[in-house]
């Protein structure tokens, strides 16, 4: 079951970023303005006299949205893995080829999508967020689990 329900969760996260990749850039840039907007607001009342560049600030927004869609990608392909049997080394190796196929295949398609276009820089830029991802994944299984009284016992660890 756990193997069934990690694969589904890679599956509509590859979903999600194929949906946001399929969207013209008149809109994918209205969204991420949109999303820039309301963190310059938020900045704004944290530090009041700060000037701030919308422009240059969108700018960042999307790159980061590159590094954290694939970060959580490479994370949830890793699990995937694991639950699938395959051992710490082939799953680390094969979740980051996997993730970074994926992110040449997103940029493949975006040549087809109006207003947008393939950017190497996005598949570096992916891949980073591929392998920081891995390496998150890895630091999160070294923190020891603690027994919460009344939970079961066998608690695997994969």
């Amino acid at each position: 079951m756990n193997r069934i329900l990690s694969w589904s969760a890679v599956i509509l996260w590859c979903v999600l970023i194929f949906s946001m990749s399929a969207q013209p850039a008149a809109v994918s840039n209205g969204l991420s303005k949109g999303m820039t907007e309301v963190i310059i607001e938020h900045a704004e009342k944290v530090v009041p006299n700060e000037e701030f560049n919308l422009g240059s600030l969108n700018h960042i927004v999307r790159k980061n949205a590159h590094f954290f869609l694939y970060l959580i990608l490479a994370i949830l392909v890793t699990y995937a893995l694991r639950q699938s049997g395959n051992n710490e080394a082939r799953a680390y190796g094969l979740a980051f080829l996997i993730t970074v196929l994926y992110a040449m295949s997103d940029e493949f398609h975006q040549i087809y999508v109006p207003g947008r276009g393939a950017q190497f820089s996005d598949v570096l830029l992916d891949s980073a967020g591929a392998l920081v991802g891995i390496v998150t994944y890895i630091l999160i299984r070294q923190v020891p689990i603690r027994q919460v009284p009344g939970t079961p016992r066998n608690l695997s660890k994969k």
